[in-house]
């Protein structure tokens, strides 16, 4: 790069970067890089369009992968991993229709969240309201199957005056009945415990009030603990501490930290809280234990080089899943504390953004600040498919994304849900 010049690849020349008429200099290093950004993400839509997507791995078909597989040369395992990889190559592309029983509500605000419960029959969704504010709803997935894409939004309009920065599902009275909600209304923030009946076609003279709500600092991160040795417990990741809340006791316990918590987990096989700082540290907590000053009550202890965004432990809880605001994402050996997989290509400078496992498919997938949706293979760390956002990127459209085999319950269908701007849309297994 050379100061005061911008180099022009289509004339391959270089030209001298003129001061603007009233401070206006059109030509920026950011108006270049952009242009060069949307032409790319216009050329891969195209390749996209045309149906032209191949396998990243050469040799690899289906019928090869069936051959293999009746030699019994591939276990089931590898042989379901590898299937999913090529369907994974072929998804294609389709909008989705959103029916509401309000029909000023569908379609007129911006997706900022949307997070699939544990069996992917609904999400839950936060969209921005253009006067500030998020307005929150619940998309019943069970119209997917049909050849006509349509779902059902209920909205509940009494709770939509809060920035949301966090949700997650809560199992309080039976699976997924509850959402956590972390988030900013003015100072201070608040945390919330809504039931998800808030949100449905009944009757609204017949549906329970919020569980639980209290002012907070500003609120990053929440998890909810599915373990039975501190079950109905949900965690709050705050500016310099983490608050375990009991919603039937009401019994809060305070861990100071030296860093803000963007991330948090809860395991499942025992009642451990895993959180990742700002400053670059993953730290595990034993909630069982009572509060004790220093950093005695760390158990494990992780470090990255830039603030983690994302943890996500894989099922037998021997690894964890972290990505950071550099750019990488690493899988960590909780028994070792090392890292031992890098999953490259994922691009993050300054958001908080999360990371989808699906470890029965064999499959990451994460969401980069350039707004393209990338997929990974868990097992060797290969970058399966790039795909490029159906809108211009921009900071306010980064995408929000399910990858699921069973969108819509057991008997669903497989594909990637994503959220864009005021558009879902449905990437179907071919």
């Amino acid at each position: 790069e050379l100061p005061g010049f911008y180099y022009d690849p289509e004339k391959n020349r270089y030209f001298r970067l003129l001061p603007g008429h009233n401070n206006y200099n059109p030509l920026t290093k950011e108006s270049i890089q952009y242009k060069a950004m949307e032409c790319k993400r216009l050329r891969l839509l195209e390749e996209e369009e045309k149906q032209k997507k191949k396998t990243t791995r050469p040799g690899l078909n289906s019928s090869m992968l069936l051959q293999k597989r009746q030699l019994g040369l591939l276990s089931s395992t590898s042989y379901c991993r590898l299937v999913h990889e090529l369907k994974v190559n072929c998804m294609q592309r389709r909008k989705i229709e959103i029916h509401s029983p309000d029909s000023s509500v569908a379609g007129t605000n911006n997706f900022k969240i949307i997070v699939a419960d544990v069996a992917c029959e609904r999400i839950f969704t936060v969209n921005d309201v253009e006067h500030g504010g998020c307005k929150y709803g619940i998309i019943n997935l069970s119209g997917l199957g049909k050849e006509s894409l349509t779902v059902e939004m209920y909205d509940n309009l009494y709770f939509r005056n809060r920035k949301v920065n966090s949700v997650c599902w809560a199992s309080l009275t039976h699976p997924d009945s509850h959402l956590c909600l972390m988030g900013i209304a003015e100072t201070p923030g608040c945390a919330s415990l809504l039931p998800a009946s808030l949100f449905s076609s009944t009757n609204p003279g017949d549906r329970p009030g919020m569980l639980c709500s209290f002012n907070i600092s500003t609120a990053w991160s929440c998890a909810w603990c599915l373990n039975p040795q501190a079950d109905n417990c949900f965690s709050t990741g705050l500016t310099r501490r983490v608050l375990v809340t009991n919603v039937v006791t009401g019994h809060r316990q305070t861990f100071g930290t030296s860093s803000d918590i963007l991330a948090q987990q809860f395991a499942t096989q025992t009642p451990v809280l895993y959180n990742g700082c700002r400053s670059g540290e993953i730290f595990s907590i034993d909630v069982r234990q009572r509060n004790r000053k220093g950093q005695s009550w760390k158990a494990i202890r992780l470090f990255h080089d830039s603030a983690v965004t994302s943890i996500r432990l894989l099922k037998a809880e021997h690894y964890l899943m972290a990505a950071d605001m550099a750019g990488k994402i690493k899988l960590w050996d909780l028994r070792t504390a090392k890292c031992v997989k890098q999953y490259k290509g994922h691009h993050n400078e300054y958001a908080v953004l999360p990371l989808h496992v699906n470890e029965e498919e064999g499959l990451l997938t994460a969401v980069g600040q350039d707004c393209y949706t990338r997929i990974w293979s868990l097992q060797d760390a290969h970058l399966l498919r790039t795909i490029p956002s159906p809108h211009p990127s921009s900071k306010d459209a980064i995408p929000s994304v399910v990858l699921s085999s069973r969108l819509g319950g057991s008997r669903g269908v497989p594909g990637l849900l994503m959220a864009v701007k005021q558009d879902l849309y449905h990437f179907s297994y071919n």
